[in-house]
């Protein structure tokens, strides 16, 4: 049952997003080159306006792509746990089947694994799509630099870069567009540096608990040992990677200016 429902929600995390997310009148895009090429348009006529607030055409794809986010957020995270669960139980499986051939064990430790691995890119997932839902505008921006650029998009787009690199430094004016992107930029950085942190301290917590039952197994049980020293280390290791992603986000949240100067630059 968990397996099927992992199915079912595995397809729905590719399909149902884009569904949910065209629920407002007007709001359905063919594909990712439509909206594309419907936010790119929409963009140049945000900067050149002048203003700080979003356009209506622009503020349309916008909730859209909240919306797609957090559906997509929602579905991951109860992929994750029941991922979790699945993997619970397989592990729990795996250490009592003592009395199982070692084709039923070996069998039992590769879905295991497979579950763990899939439990684990859920997480990717979800917080992706958290980061995406908390600043939508700032996830958009991606899509104004990948592929040809040419027109009033490239004449925009040199205007941002040239803002970008005055900003900080020469004390002029800013234009509304660029503080409202500047400022979203950095959300986008705090939502992921908040999300990791949090994840962070469930695996420190979790690393924890494994090597404390690991002292505590009788050294016979070597099988039982040898899967919580193993996830003892997964936790541990994954701890450090996700450490690192929390002083790499709070780090462009500070100071958000370099990051979105690489992001026009293409180098995101």
């Amino acid at each position: 049952m968990l397996v099927a429902l992992a199915a079912v929600l595995g397809i729905a995390f590719v399909i149902a997003p884009r569904i949910l997310a065209a629920s407002g009148p007007g709001d359905s895009f063919g594909d990712e080159s439509d909206l594309r090429e419907a936010f790119r348009t929409a963009f140049v006529e945000y900067w050149r306006s002048g203003e700080s607030g979003f356009s209506p055409s622009l503020q349309r794809i916008i909730d859209y792509w909240f919306r797609y986010h957090a559906a997509k957020a929602v579905i991951a995270a109860i992929l994750l746990i029941v991922l979790v669960v699945l993997s619970i139980l397989l592990w729990k499986v795996f250490l009592k089947a003592s009395g199982l051939g070692v084709g039923m064990r070996f069998g039992l430790a590769s879905a295991g694994i497979l579950a763990t691995t899939f439990a684990l890119l859920s997480l990717m997932m979800a917080m992706a799509n958290i980061q995406g839902a908390v600043a939508p505008f700032a996830s958009l921006l991606p899509m104004l630099t990948g592929g040809a650029t040419d027109g009033e998009l490239a004449d925009t787009l040199n205007q941002v870069k040239h803002r970008l690199a005055d900003s900080p430094s020469a004390g002029g004016r800013t234009p509304p567009a660029l503080d409202v992107m500047i400022t979203d930029f950095s959300r986008y950085h705090v939502a992921m540096a908040v999300v990791a942190a949090i994840v962070a301290i469930v695996l420190v917590v979790m690393s924890v608990v494994l090597w404390k039952r690991f002292a505590d197994t009788v050294q016979s049980d070597r099988r039982t040992r040898c899967v919580l020293a193993s996830f003892g280390v997964l936790s541990a290791l994954l701890s450090l990677i996700v450490i690192a992603v929390v002083v790499a986000n709070t780090t462009n949240a500070a100071d958000p200016v370099p990051g979105l100067s690489a992001l026009f630059d293409g180098g995101w």
